[in-house]
């Protein structure tokens, strides 16, 4: 992804269309606009590419923070099995929802996620994604504003009209009322490296918070021991207050690395680490679409079994109810076997993205945690706890 971005930034002309292929996308320029709860902050889409389907080698778009859900919503939607990349959250506090810190995380979250959408090879060619980089404010606001798509409502949907009825099919036929699960070891120990990681990237997420604001709190702290320092020394006499004076000088200036540091620690070490529990949630949401799949895909089986058998009780007894019945299991039929198509091409595209050369979750993983190999998680940036050294090496002492 750098050297896509590096490439959307610089001056050089568009690629020749021989060249290969690239997308490139940046979010920039955050701005705030509305005033109270109608506030929003809009962000300026860049988006480089030499794709015939695109309307020109560069377009420039401006979304905001509910046309990058409504992308991440018809994605989940269409490519089930895939996993698709996370989204930031909103802000839980609404003080901090436009401060400069948080808006500016959130830019670089939301370029993170539009270019990893971009830069994989089934997402990258769809429709909605040219729609989300392409198409002016109105069309965006008409497609929010829309129902969430086709996908939602669909009345006349086989698997709505027969839900009821394949969940006490199925818990009649199993003999149980909890839905049936897979019985694959190589899916159970991915599920449960899954949910184990979740959990322990969430407790190490938190301990990296509390770093990050015990360097703040200190930070601070410092700070006002500095201003309290100073004033004390102008209370004193010449040498004595010239010491305070020097305290006060050597607190502000620890004050401000440390405030530094809390930054650096906040943006290259917690908010990875955050992004990348949203990373394993994304992987759970497909998880969990691929037990929904299983489970329609096995009612609908056991329901097509006894409609089967209905069928052929009542062919038997030349019922005038044959032709209704028939239609029932045809309408039955189809719908299991698109239920099958459905859940197959789930589990053959979970297979690929966790295979070698696929998403897998390496790369949904913040390249802050990695090696330079792309293999185990790795931490630079803590500081070193002996800040208060640095007071002692001033030339700042005193006698007990």
């Amino acid at each position: 992804m750098e050297q896509q971005r590096s490439l959307s930034g610089s001056s050089q002309s568009p690629r020749s269309p021989s060249s290969q292929p690239y997308l490139s996308v940046s979010v920039t320029d955050p701005v705030k606009l509305g005033n109270g709860v109608q506030a929003y902050i809009s962000y300026r889409v860049i988006t480089k590419t030499n794709f015939p389907e695109y309307q020109g080698p560069e377009k420039i778009v401006i979304r905001r923070y509910s046309d990058f859900i409504w992308l991440r919503d018809r994605l989940f939607e269409k490519y089930k099995g895939i996993f698709i990349p996370p989204l930031p959250e909103k802000s839980a506090v609404e003080k901090f929802r436009f401060s400069a810190e948080f808006i500016e995380m959130r830019r670089q979250a939301l370029d993170i996620f539009v270019n990893r959408i971009a830069s994989h090879n089934l997402l990258q060619q769809s429709e909605d994604l040219r729609t989300f980089l392409q198409a002016d404010e109105e069309t965006m606001e008409r497609l929010r504003s829309h129902e969430t798509g086709i996908f939602k409502k669909k009345p006349a949907d086989l698997m709505q009209i027969f839900k009821d009825v394949q969940s006490k099919v199925s818990d009649v036929v199993l003999g149980k009322e909890k839905p049936v699960e897979e019985s694959n070891p190589e899916y159970e120990k991915l599920k449960h490296y899954v949910f184990e990681l979740e959990n322990h990237l969430a407790e190490a997420q938190k301990h990296a918070y509390r770093l990050v604001k015990r360097h703040r709190e200190l930070g601070q702290s410092l700070s006002d021991f500095g201003k309290a320092a100073k004033l004390l020394g102008a209370c004193e006499g010449q040498v004595l207050g010239k010491a305070f004076s020097d305290l006060g000088a050597k607190s502000e200036v620890l004050s401000a690395k440390l405030q530094k540091e809390a930054h650096q620690l906040l943006m290259s070490f917690e908010e990875p680490l955050k992004d990348y529990v949203r990373a394993v949630q994304s992987i759970k949401a497909t998880i969990g679409e691929r037990a929904n799949a299983f489970r329609q895909q096995c009612e609908l089986a056991e329901t097509m079994k006894l409609k089967e058998i209905n069928l052929d009780k009542l062919m038997l007894t030349r019922s005038d109810r044959v032709g209704e019945a028939e239609h029932e299991y045809k309408e039955l039929k189809a719908a299991s076997e698109e239920a099958t198509r459905r859940f197959e091409t789930i589990v053959r595209l979970m297979n690929e993205e966790i295979m070698p050369g696929g998403v897998s979750f390496l790369s949904l993983k913040p390249a802050h945690l990695r090696n330079n190999e792309g293999g185990d998680i790795i931490i630079e940036l803590i500081p070193h706890p002996g800040w208060w050294l640095d007071l002692r090496n001033g030339g700042v002492a005193f006698a007990m």
